[in-house]
């Protein structure tokens, strides 16, 4: 079936994330008895250090083992519900799903130009076999105009040569992400080492992404960036879900400032 087609006929993905543990070395990291994430278009991750968000994103994709529990892929069709268990699935499933993740770590781009790097995920958004695009001069021609585009939004000092500093590289992977096209998009710590300027761009792009029929849950510490674009609010301490609910609810609340904002906060 066309990808286009199919896409039409299903609702906005979501994510049932249903008694996932984890532990390491004996300690609990991750105990979530219940997370569905996707009932907003663009949604927040937030919680102190070590709260256990990095590694459940980690979980949904299966970059880290789940010890219990169950994560699974949900749509909604003309034909009813579609489930489909990502603790279950082979890794190299995932992409097929549509379920993409952002790097909080700095991904080694050393081997490949940023221009290559790009036409490269523009590519795989399609399942095109990666050497045809450098094989191939129409394969080349499809894909050159949607990265020209994307480099025209995103400044990069230069294309054509490798990603140099931590903000180009950390940018060079959210750049990768959208032109995965995915249908459900984790963000870990998107605004990190961006100046404000690129962080502006990166959340209208998050903006236009989730327009396009993208689910997209952030992960971040910069909560104003939370505020400003999320429509819904997840609360994670001591690898728990301690609260859900709207933006204000959520920076309002006496748990979340007094396990994470701190006394000092003034809610506003």
């Amino acid at each position: 079936m066309d990808d286009s087609r199919a896409a039409a006929t299903l609702t906005r993905p979501q994510i049932l994330v249903k008694g996932a543990t984890k532990s390491f070395s004996g300690r609990v990291v991750v105990d979530v008895e219940e997370l569905l994430l996707g009932e907003r278009p663009i949604e927040g991750l937030i919680g102190p250090n070590g709260a256990g968000k990095t590694t459940l994103m980690r979980m949904i994709m299966h970059s880290t083992p789940l010890d219990g529990g169950t994560i699974e892929f949900v749509q909604t069709g003309e034909h009813g519900n579609s489930v489909v268990v990502l603790s279950d699935l082979p890794t190299h499933r995932m992409a097929g799903l549509g379920v993409v993740k952002s790097n909080q770590v700095i991904m080694d781009f050393n081997k490949l130009t940023i221009w290559d790097s790009l036409l490269l995920a523009s590519s795989e958004a399609k399942f095109e076999q990666p050497h045809r695009i450098f094989s191939e001069r129409s394969v080349y021609r499809r894909h050159e105009g949607e990265v020209r585009a994307w480099l025209d939004f995103f400044p990069f000092a230069d294309p054509t040569g490798f990603a140099q500093s931590a903000g180009e590289k950390k940018l060079l992977d959210i750049v990768r992400c959208l032109l995965l096209k995915p249908r459900f998009l984790l963000l870990d710590e998107p605004a990190a080492g961006l100046p404000n300027e690129l962080t502006a761009k990166v959340m209208e792009a998050i903006k236009f992404l989730s327009d396009e029929g993208t689910t997209v849950v952030v992960v971040e510490h910069d909560l104003s960036l939370i505020w400003n674009i999320c429509e819904r609010v997840h609360f994670m301490a001591e690898g728990q879900v301690l609260l859900q609910g709207e933006p204000d609810e959520i920076r309002k609340h006496s748990t979340v400032i007094e396990k994470y904002l701190g006394k000092g906060h003034v809610a506003g």
